[in-house]
């Protein structure tokens, strides 16, 4: 059986400036556990420097119940753009997709910007069902990083 490679996006509306959306992201994921503590347990640099393609973060999060891990490298960042593209190399996802990636892009909207999610993945099978629990959860951990930074400035 071949596997195709499926994509699900999402927009979410934030009211702080892509710039500085991405800039937290990419160069201080670190800080999100104390933002979302929640939905983010931890985010520890394993190789690298954050914010550097070739680095690789590893997160602690909650979801769908359960504590979960993942391991992550920075396959690209592009700050012209706002974007970063994160590849999953370890962890739980991967006892259920063959490969996982996010791309995370924030555009100008108004005052404040618009997040652009995409996971893009190969499913190990046919009963695995879509993330569509773990768009929402990243939707849901961007208007939180989105208050904190409004708070901020």
């Amino acid at each position: 059986m071949s596997s195709k490679l499926e994509k699900l996006e999402t927009d979410v509306e934030i009211n702080v400036s892509p710039v500085k959306f991405h800039e937290y992201f990419t160069r201080r994921p670190h800080h999100i556990s104390n933002v979302s503590p929640g939905k983010i347990q931890g985010c520890d640099l394993h190789e690298g420097d954050w914010g550097t393609v070739g680095s690789i973060i590893y997160w602690n999060y909650f979801h769908d119940g359960k504590a979960k891990v993942a391991k992550q490298l920075i396959e690209a960042i592009d700050d012209e753009t706002n974007s970063i593209t994160l590849k999953v190399i370890e962890g739980d996802l991967l006892e259920e997709y063959k490969s996982f990636k996010c791309i995370i892009q924030a555009s100008p909207k108004g005052e404040g910007s618009t997040v652009h999610w995409t996971f893009e993945y190969e499913k190990l099978h046919n009963q695995v069902s879509d993330p569509q629990t773990l768009l929402q959860l990243v939707a849901d951990l961007c208007k939180d990083i989105g208050d904190h930074l409004v708070t901020q400035a």
